[in-house]
């Protein structure tokens, strides 16, 4: 066990060694009573810009648990937790009569196959798309002006769609799983400040490294890693999966942990065809947003701006009215925007930025929830709703993969322009003025437009009319939840592991990791590893 000292405000500039012995002060600890001790986390607070400070907490091993445990009560700045490593075993009696396998290798398939490995069970990966190094040689040349792959793009292929984005690893959820995938990942190459920054990232050019090396270490402990395979069928007897069809091979599997990701809309539509039990869910649609990085540093540190010692500025806003949200999503600083479709034929935008986030520019979704209220209660209605809109969009740009885009300024007013911009877009594509209302609901367009006069009073950059808006963003969650029990399964076939941010369960690479460890424990529970 170990306690956790928060709450350690200290100027910017403070080393590890001044926030620890600050914490130890804090709590009233001597420092010979401090058998280990460590940062736990550092955060930034510019909420005052003549103030900016480093706020953190710190964990310290004391002497016995007994004297942990009399600190945490006396003081409320303090918390015992367990620091003991979570170790993954194989438990299961069950001998599998197939092969255990996992469908899809972005972060909850990739952990998944991970764990599973690790614990002697040689799992089979199905990917759709092809590993790293080709799925980023067909991007490029997308981006390029080059053809479109409708399996090998910034959705699909190994790592999923967090290997082009900004490796982002923040999370709502309070797991203690969430130190176990961040300690993994810096054994699989991720830069080690992920382990105590409360925002850590790790940038899409550090992210294909650490996919490759976990891919590496899957086949090393026995598993296989198929690409270009997706599963296109699946076959369920007396409600237990029994065989899964790959291009065209039917395979024998005892257990499937389907951890597909938001946009396997032809997965979806095949499961709903077989009556696995599925569910609309909310998800959000709207534009990506792009300033200057230095416009952004401005409002968040006013005269502090610039100064080397303060992270690239990044921001989290929301606005609720009416029961419908307003909010940016996957803040990119130093990022560009890119395309991010999986479809031909329709436009989809989203964020990216490499791991020291030193591009000119920042982005960042500004969406609107929508929900089967909006959209129809049927299971794929917003799988429609969306593929709609990035249709239209691809249409109203010219179709041609351009996106449309238009200025703030003019999106208020409801013009098609982009002239007077005080940013230079970044969008790979090339970008065409259009009138968002021509794709866009116009309670999304209302909504955004209000959020845009709200956010304006809390950063100044959000009240530039010469910043970009690029459309659509439509890939921010699941459109469907695939049902699963209490034991992890689908109560409409045993032996399929609904998994990850595709069935509804996670929420950006953290979570769906977490989700994935999950998983394969819930497998492991089960069966056994001897074939």
């Amino acid at each position: 066990m170990a306690v956790i000292i928060s709450n350690i405000s200290l100027p910017v500039g403070a080393s590890d060694i001044e926030i620890i012995l600050s914490g130890l002060k804090k709590a009233g600890i001597s420092q010979g009573s401090a058998v280990r001790t460590g940062i736990h986390k550092i955060s930034l607070d510019a909420r005052k810009q003549n103030d900016i400070r480093v706020v953190s907490s710190v964990w310290a091993e004391l002497q016995s648990p007994e004297e942990e445990r009399r600190l945490c009560l006396k003081r409320d700045n303090c918390a015992l937790v367990d620091v003991s490593e979570f170790i993954p075993r194989a438990k299961g009696s069950i001998r599998p009569e197939g092969r255990i396998a996992v469908a899809g290798f972005g972060p909850a398939g990739m952990f998944a196959a991970l764990v599973l490995a690790e614990c002697g069970y040689r799992p089979v990966v199905f990917e759709r798309g092809a590993d790293v190094d080709s799925r980023a040689e067909a991007v490029s040349e997308f981006w390029s002006g080059g053809k479109f792959s409708e399996e090998s793009n910034v959705q699909f292929g190994e790592g999923g769609a967090g290997t082009f984005s900004d490796g982002k690893l923040t999370t709502r959820i309070k797991d203690p799983l969430c130190r176990f995938v961040s300690a993994r990942l810096v054994q699989m190459g991720a830069p080690e400040e992920i382990l105590v920054k409360a925002k850590p990232h790790i940038g899409t050019d550090r992210l294909r490294e650490v996919v490759r090396n976990i891919r590496k270490e899957v086949i090393r402990l026995g598993g296989e890693v198929r690409f270009c395979s997706r599963v296109e069928d699946i076959s369920v007897q007396n409600g237990r999966l029994k065989s899964v069809t790959v291009n065209g091979e039917e395979i024998g599997v005892s257990a499937l942990i389907l951890a597909v990701g938001h946009s396997a809309r032809d997965t979806f539509e095949m499961l709903a065809e077989k009556g696995i039990d599925m569910t609309p869910k909310p998800f959000a649609v709207g534009a990506r947003i792009e300033h200057t990085q230095q416009a952004v540093d401005r409002s968040l540190y006013g005269v502090h701006a610039g100064d080397p010692v303060l992270p690239q500025g990044e921001y989290q806003m929301s606005y609720t009215k009416n029961g419908r949200g307003v909010y940016t999503f996957c803040m990119c600083p130093g990022g560009t925007v890119v395309p991010s479709q999986s479809e031909e034929n329709t436009v989809v935008t989203n964020g990216m930025s490499e791991f020291a986030r030193d591009g000119r520019n920042a982005n960042a979704a500004l969406v609107v929830s929508v929900s089967p209220d909006d959209f129809g209660q049927g299971v794929l209605d917003g799988v429609e709703f969306a593929r709609r809109i990035e249709r239209a969009a691809f249409t109203a740009a010219g179709s041609s993969y351009c996106a449309p885009a238009c200025s703030v300024g003019a999106f208020l007013e409801g013009r098609a322009d982009i002239s007077g911009l005080t940013v230079d877009g970044t969008y790979a594509r090339g970008v065409v003025p259009c009138d968002f209302n021509g794709f866009l609901p116009s309670f999304v367009t209302d909504a955004m437009r209000t959020g845009l006069s709200v956010f304006a009073k809390r950063m100044n950059c959000f009240g530039d009319k010469g910043a970009l808006l690029t459309a659509p963003e439509t890939r921010t969650s699941s459109p469907v939840r695939i049902i699963r029990g209490e034991n992890m399964c689908s109560p409409s076939a045993a032996g399929l592991y609904p998994c990850g941010e595709g069935a509804g369960y996670a929420g950006g690479i953290m979570s769906a990791a977490v989700d994935g460890v999950k998983q394969a424990c819930a497998v492991m529970e089960l069966y056994s590893n001897i074939f």
